[in-house]
């Protein structure tokens, strides 16, 4: 949704610009070129081979300030703070980059056969095999269940058990054929693949993506109460922060936290329902179908609105 991203942040000439999530920097293009010559963008991803090509790509725009940061967005902060910026716009795009899913060695695809990994940042961290290698059939289907909202998860939780008391689950191809057993004759007629939810979950975990989203959004909270304190933070009087999420548990969380930045005067919402994907845009890029964009402005009683 870059359209809709470049409008809901408004950019002018001269911003500092934040980019949590840079991916293969398309996002922060399009804004390093209205925060012009005189702009900066920072740029921050759990990738390095992404982050450097992002830095690379934005840098082709022109002459604007880069500053790259590999590691989780809940630090950049404080990284912002160390720099003595104020970041005018934030954008988390809470998506993957396509040259994760199909790379097959990163692991994050059932539809390619590769090494159960699924770390964003790919040089440390536990796996996914290392997760289902090491959790009891508890906290598997807690993971399963309450990031995967999967229906089935103590039943599949059971199934990684039982497999991996006679072999190790290594693979995307084993972990979803033990989805599809837990599934049963119910597979044939499940609307998505059965191993999306499964999936999704360990993703989640692997990466600590709630702990990351929770960080963010807890220390944006603190910046507004430090902004209608007159105190020093990191984001500017008038900044807006763009949240693009693609599952509800995402979205809950964002949703809340703008309502309660609403709720005590601490910021606004230039509108209460989540900005959708054009029909055109799905028809191009159908791995926007999910997506949902949510805008809001944190102080603003100086800032630009």
């Amino acid at each position: 949704m870059p359209l809709e991203v470049v409008a809901g942040l408004n950019v002018a000439p001269g911003d500092v610009v934040l980019d949590c999530t840079a991916g293969r920097g398309g996002h922060a293009a399009l804004l390093a070129t209205a925060a012009g010559e005189d702009g900066t963008i920072v740029l921050c991803d759990l990738d390095p081979g992404n982050l450097e090509f992002a830095a690379e790509r934005v840098q082709t725009t022109g002459p604007i300030q880069v500053k790259p940061f590999q590691g989780s967005f809940a630090r950049v902060p404080r990284d912002l703070r160390a720099e003595g910026l104020l970041a005018n716009a934030v954008l988390a795009d809470l998506g993957f980059a396509s040259t994760q899913i199909d790379d097959a060695s990163r692991g994050f695809s059932f539809m390619r056969e590769g090494p159960l990994d699924m770390r964003m940042d790919p040089t440390r961290g536990m796996t996914a095999a290392d997760i289902l290698a090491s959790s009891d059939e508890r906290e598997l289907t807690r993971i399963i269940g309450e990031y995967g909202e999967e229906p089935l998860a103590r039943r599949i939780a059971r199934n990684v058990v039982r497999q991996r008391a006679d072999e190790p689950i290594l693979t995307t191809a084993d972990l979803a054929g033990l989805v599809r057993d837990a599934y049963g004759q119910r597979a044939a007629s499940s609307r998505l693949h059965p191993a999306t939810r499964t999936f999704q979950a360990l993703r989640i975990a692997v990466n600590d993506e709630f702990g990351a989203l929770d960080g963010l959004l807890r220390q944006i909270m603190e910046a507004a109460e430090a902004i209608g304190a007159d105190r020093p933070t990191w984001l500017a009087d008038g900044a807006r922060v763009a949240f693009l999420t693609f599952h509800s548990l995402e979205d809950r969380r964002v949703k809340r936290a703008f309502v309660e930045l609403d709720r005590r005067g601490l910021g606004s919402q230039p509108a209460r329902m989540p900005i959708l994907p054009s029909e055109t845009e799905i028809a191009t890029n159908s791995r926007s179908r999910s997506a949902k964009l949510r805008v809001a402005l944190v102080g603003g009683q100086s800032g630009r609105i």
